[in-house]
């Protein structure tokens, strides 16, 4: 390759920050893997069938979640800004119908546990309340090996396939020129994934930013299964209701505490545990028998849809509390490892895209940002007894298990597997493999959005207009006009309030910095919805 030839490669993307702009013409560039393999589809991974897992083979899928888990070092590539504490975990109710988990055998058995919350997009030092869903990562110690849940504070994701999972968060991040956020890449990619309408729309609201940790609620968001001793799985999603009660801020309050304090929500639980004040919530689920799921009039593993509790209702088995802060918070919090793989007997998967791609991106990316025996530290450690044929690599602290046998079968007293009293029964899949999905699809992206939009109270609707607005605004006219589009399809009333709010002075102003640093800001705060608002919106998550 020539010279030139280096130099025309290295400016193929050098975009810059427009505030408004003609729609491009649609790029003739072909996109490859790393090798320049042609990539046939970068849009739905390759699947058992329409609602089956995903395979192994598909190694477009696979190198671009592991590629994306190496982008930075040392923080979390996601998730970076967490903060956590310990607490303990009882059930409140007995499931031994839906799981053989040992766990969930007895009422009242108890278990230590980690909670971790933390910023989805921003960076370690990113103020704790900007606009952005919330991470909600749950490690309860078992005695049948840890159980991971990992999870968010929304019920619903943006897209629903490992595939888009990093293209998604570059659109995130920071631009590649100005290194800041840029509301153009955001509803770029939004407008272009109507998908992504029911987070948005979610986020937008009241709840994209709460006043705290300890106000928040938790979901599992995927779908995941449980199993009993009689070989029979149903599907289960899994909530986690605070007992603080649900509050939130109003966006302006929000950028006037993140100046003064970006740590605040890490004070805050903090603070609270110190004085005593032990956050505490109730753990429940919803059940759908695995017949259903081939019926039901969603695809219950879809991650960008909800399960309508009137079909599915709320079962309560459990409450867990944080009453113990980490004692250093490197070793207990940055250094703790959150994967769903982590699932003891009892506990199973399902066929959630997204959550087929996790199951290997989380541990590949400890092993990446930790090291290989990050299981072996601490924080992760199992109380259950460890035996692996897993030894030696990156900082093996401990006894590598010494004269052990080091492979299997072996005649030396080595561990042996459990055989079929730990197997999880047979999921059916679908047979066909190929690349099932969107835009191949008459799916409705916008009824439960709007849904959720119509279960709130006017001055939410109106506080949700402004949130739109301060942020679509700095969109390129283009964008912006396909965005409203979308809202419209939401709700009429959602775009024409949108459009309204957009129009505001307020709104249509960019101050220079110096103006913005000579005001004197005064904001009313956000307050706790009220007591049928809040349920009616749990109505749908």
């Amino acid at each position: 390759m020539s010279d030139d030839s280096k130099a025309s490669n290295s400016k193929v993307y050098k975009p810059s920050e427009p505030t408004d702009m003609q729609a491009p013409k649609q790029s003739q560039t072909r996109l490859t893997n790393a090798a320049g393999n042609p990539v046939a589809d970068n849009q739905n991974s390759l699947t058992a069938g329409k609602d089956g897992p995903v395979l192994l083979q598909d190694h477009h899928l696979l190198e671009r979640m592991a590629l994306f888990n190496r982008e930075r070092v040392p923080e979390r590539v996601v998730h970076a800004k967490g903060t956590g504490a310990f607490g303990t975990f009882r059930v409140t109710r007995a499931i031994p119908e839906l799981t053989v988990a040992k766990l969930f055998q007895k009422e009242g058995t108890e278990c230590r546990m980690l909670a971790r919350f933390s910023q989805v997009a921003g960076e370690s030092g990113f103020a704790d309340t900007v606009r952005d869903p919330r991470g909600f990562s749950l490690k309860f110690y078992t005695e049948d090996g840890n159980w991971d849940m990992v999870g968010n504070n929304t019920p619903v994701f943006f897209v629903r396939d490992g595939l888009k999972f990093s293209d998604f968060i570059h659109s995130q991040k920071r631009h590649p020129v100005t290194h800041r956020r840029s509301e153009t890449m955001m509803f770029d990619f939004w407008s272009l994934r109507p998908e992504s309408m029911h987070q948005v729309v979610y986020m937008f609201g009241d709840r994209g930013i709460p006043r705290s940790h300890r106000h928040m609620n938790g979901y599992s968001s995927h779908t995941y299964s449980l199993w009993n001793d009689q070989g029979e799985r149903v599907y289960v999603k899994w909530h986690f209701h605070t007992q603080q009660g649900i509050q939130n801020l109003a966006e302006p309050e929000a950028m006037e505490i993140a100046g003064k304090n970006p740590d605040f929500y890490f004070q805050d639980l903090f603070e609270a545990i110190e004085r005593g004040e032990y956050p505490k919530w109730k753990v429940s689920l919803q059940v759908m028998p695995e017949a259903d799921a081939e019926t039901y009039h969603l695809d219950p593993f879809d991650l960008t849809k909800t399960w309508p509790h009137a079909d599915y209702p709320l079962m309560e088995v459990g409450e867990f509390e944080l009453n113990e802060n980490p004692d250093n918070y490197f070793a207990q919090i940055e250094q703790a490892a959150f994967e769903p793989s982590n699932s003891p007997r009892g506990f199973g998967f399902s066929p959630d895209k997204m959550l087929q791609a996790r199951l290997m991106s989380y541990a590949d990316a400890h092993r990446y940002r930790i090291g290989a025996n990050y299981a072996a530290l601490p924080v992760n450690q199992a109380v259950s007894p460890v035996q692996t044929y897993h030894r030696d690599g990156q900082l093996r602290s401990d006894g590598n298990f010494g004269g052990m046998p080091v492979y299997e079968p072996n005649s030396f007293g080595g561990p042996v597997q459990y055989g079929e009293e730990a197997a999880e029964p047979p999921m059916t899949v679908g047979s066909r493999a190929d690349r099932y999905g969107w835009p191949d699809t008459d799916e409705d992206y916008f009824a439960q959005p709007g849904a959720l939009y119509r279960l709130l109270r006017a001055e939410e609707q109106n506080r949700m207009h402004d949130n739109f607005a301060r942020h679509l605004g700095a969109a390129p006219d283009f964008i912006q006009q396909r965005y409203l589009i979308q809202l419209d399809k939401v709700d009429a009333r959602l775009g024409a309030g949108v459009r309204a709010s957009l129009e505001k002075p307020e709104m249509k102003a960019k101050p220079e910095i110096e103006t913005i640093l000579k005001e004197d800001h005064t904001h009313a705060a956000g307050g706790l919805m009220t007591a049928q608002t809040q349920q009616a919106v749990g109505a749908d998550d």
